[in-house]
């Protein structure tokens, strides 16, 4: 079995990440049912507008009351409200222990794995603090400390200089088809990502796994 370079996202792969049930947590007041919190998920999120207030915030160029002010002027709500939304995130983004299991499996296997990843740094230091990140990953990319994000492609030009990445066509594991999509653009081989027992055939197809 050769060893392959195994890339994975983390948000919506490694940690929970249901946007829809967080909007009802931390919005009862506002929303109700799964249309108003779409529908609230767009506004705050801008539908993941890469030039966004959110994406600002992945992209290391703004701090998160700083992005809780410029949400809640755009939206008309109170920045307080949107405070309560991002501290909400850490306690959401409980770990997948399937996909932890699957990453255990591959690096029993010989593989190396590494992530690129959509983070805030603020997200990024509590990632690294309390969590077990040196025994699941090598290395990897945070958007925040690059200053690029998915699905644009510098993030993935940062990713092959910054993980030795050239004339390989690594793995690439996300939840976002349009992230998926740049990475096929690029010759790597990605799955889109919906649970660790989907991905497992074919990772075994690849022959990564047995």
């Amino acid at each position: 079995m050769m060893r392959e370079t195994v890339v994975l996202d983390l948000g919506g792969v490694v940690f929970n990440w249901e946007p829809l049930r967080l909007m009802l947590e931390v919005f009862p007041h506002r929303v109700s049912d799964d249309t108003g919190a779409a529908e609230l998920l767009a506004h705050v999120f801008q539908s993941h507008n890469t030039d966004g207030d959110w994406a600002q915030w992945d992209l290391g160029l703004v701090k998160p009351q700083d992005l809780a002010e410029r949400i809640a002027q755009r939206l008309s709500m109170g920045g307080h409200e949107i405070m309560a939304l991002i501290d909400a995130l850490a306690p959401h983004m409980r770990v997948k222990q399937d996909t932890v299991a699957l990453i255990h499996d591959l690096k029993a296997a010989g593989h190396r794995l590494v992530y690129l990843s959509n983070m805030p740094e603020e997200l990024a230091q509590w990632i690294e603090r309390d969590h077990p990140f040196g025994d699941w990953f090598e290395d990897g990319v945070f958007s925040a400390r690059v200053q690029h994000a998915k699905p644009d492609v510098g993030i993935y030009h940062c990713a092959i200089e910054q993980l030795g990445l050239h004339g390989q066509a690594p793995v690439f594991l996300d939840d976002m088809p349009r992230n998926v999509a740049t990475a096929e653009q690029l010759g790597w081989r990605p799955v889109r990502f919906e649970s660790a027992a989907q991905v497992r055939p074919q990772l075994q197809a690849w022959g990564l796994l047995g």
